[in-house]
């Protein structure tokens, strides 16, 4: 295997796992939000976690067709990812923290996206410009929010 092929599959488990952690992350604040925003917060979380959750296997499967094992527990998984932040107590701050948990994944994307573009998968590459225009689209979201 090239090492442009080994640097594309190992940046496609980086967003594996990063995506992962948000999944996690936005699944807890789904179940724990409160406050007056309660409703509209825990819809949107419910929204972006199922996302996250079906984005996982798009990018698991495409980890295989590049003939890599897709990492298969959840301590593999945490470590390709930032490590957890600690839990948001309000509202506001699982926004905030929301936010820089899509930025992180954003820059990943983008990393990931050049990466594929070296080693000459499209399909990589168009995957992850799907999920990295997602992303920008829910900090728009949340950042529009919280003015």
């Amino acid at each position: 295997m090239s090492t442009a092929s080994q640097t594309n599959i190992a940046a496609l488990n980086a967003v594996l796992g990063e995506t992962f952690r948000l999944y996690v992350q936005t699944h807890g604040y789904h179940w724990n939000v409160e406050g007056p925003n309660f409703r509209q917060l825990h819809v949107m979380f419910e929204e972006q976690y199922q996302n996250l959750w079906a984005a996982l296997d798009e990018i698991a499967e495409r980890i295989r067709t590049q003939g890599a094992y897709a990492p298969g527990t959840v301590a593999d998984l945490m470590a390709l990812a930032r490590p957890e932040d600690t839990a948001a107590q309000s509202a506001d701050e699982m926004i905030v923290k929301l936010i820089a948990g899509h930025e992180a994944l954003a820059k990943t994307l983008r990393d990931a996206i050049a990466a594929n573009g070296e080693a000459g998968d499209e399909v990589s590459a168009g995957i992850l410009t799907d999920r990295l225009e997602w992303h920008e689209k829910e900090l728009w979201m949340m950042k529009a929010s919280r003015n």
